[in-house]
């Protein structure tokens, strides 16, 4: 009987990428279901793969994904890292299977995780010299304060995967994730295409303070391949990964510093015609605020956490371009999409 994997999120970014990279490897080896939210939705996913089974709901749709969970061998949750009746329901629908069957869960939680301390002191645009790691440092990963972003949903995870349950669990923790996603739905990241477009807005480069934040980074697809490892491994019964309280990944591929990319993304705009200069300006608080919620956090706090387990323990390597090589094409992205430039589809038709 092949392997059932049940996936959420799979017209969104990370899920979308996730389900392509599974679908390209594993299309015929899988049982695959999907929850999508609508027909529209359903409609998008229908289109590139007929095989795959629709289940219609969100993640408020707690009795769906138990019964989903119940049925699946695998659930690949790619949705919402802070929604904790969701993470419930897939965990309990798991803990529901009989012991002897296989029972795994592979979250989607963030590194926005670990910036944790800079926002407890209101410390915006400065280095930080903390480096977590998943490997020798798991405990610490794993034990950060319960205010700390994501972590009430990976404790869920934690505790569902805790010693004596039969349910496996890992949890994959992206940091700034760049590139064009290859999913049926949502194919554009957050963090760096928001800078293009506030940099394109505002006709100047954006910065949070002095511009000294680390972030760490992975291409899409690097981070997809990870999913469809740890996806293998569960189906052989486990294979090398780790699961349980060891189970938790980091993905990076290095580090950038935001001030370099946001002044990358002005000459990259001001090359493209965009705007009048390569300044960058520094934003206030209340500026920040204005061009979204959480950038102040997602461009001006640390973030700084090295993937040692995926390495090793599934090894996985990552082979994208670097982020500073996909600066210019994501700046043509936002471009299109503020219709400042044709696509190339309408230049094509005239």
């Amino acid at each position: 009987m092949a392997p059932k994997i049940f996936m959420t999120g799979v017209t969104g970014y990370i899920g979308g990428d996730a389900l392509y990279e599974l679908m390209q490897e594993h299309a015929s080896d899988y049982e695959v279901s999907c929850l999508v939210r609508n027909s529209d939705k359903g409609a998008l996913v229908a289109s590139r793969w007929a095989n795959i089974r629709l289940v219609y709901g969100d993640l408020d749709s707690y009795d769906v994904l138990e019964e989903e969970a119940k049925r699946a061998d695998i659930v690949l949750h790619c949705a919402n890292a802070d929604h904790e009746g969701a993470a419930a329901a897939l965990t309990k629908g798991l803990a529901a299977r009989p012991p002897e069957t296989p029972s795994y869960i592979i979250h989607t939680s963030g590194t926005g995780l670990l910036v944790w301390a800079d926002v407890e002191r209101q410390v915006y645009g400065e280095a930080s010299t903390k480096v977590y790691d998943d490997w020798d440092g798991i405990g610490e990963v794993t034990s950060l304060p319960d205010f700390a972003p994501h972590r009430n949903v990976d404790k869920i995870i934690l505790a569902a995967g805790s010693d004596g349950s039969h349910v496996k669990t890992a949890i994959v923790a992206p940091p700034t994730i760049y590139g064009r996603g290859r999913g049926p739905g949502n194919q554009r990241s957050i963090q760096v295409p928001d800078l293009a477009k506030s940099t394109l807005e505002q006709k100047h480069g954006v910065q949070v303070g002095a511009g000294k934040t680390f972030w760490n980074n992975v291409h899409v697809h690097d981070l997809s391949g990870i999913y469809v490892k740890l996806v293998e491994a569960a189906v052989s019964g486990g294979g090398q990964a780790s699961w349980g309280k060891e189970g938790y990944y980091f993905a990076e591929n290095g580090e950038h510093i935001w001030g370099k990319i946001a002044q990358l993304t002005a000459s990259a705009a001001h090359k493209q015609g965009f705007i009048p200069s390569e300044e960058v300006k520094v934003l206030s608080g209340a500026e920040l605020e204005e061009l979204g919620q959480f950038h102040k956090i997602l461009w001006g706090a640390n973030s700084r956490g090295r993937a040692i387990r995926a390495r090793k323990s599934l090894g996985w390597s990552p082979k994208g371009e670097s982020i500073e090589d996909n600066v210019f094409e994501t700046v043509g992205y936002e471009a299109e999409a503020q219709g400042l430039v044709q696509h190339h589809t309408a230049k094509a038709a005239g």
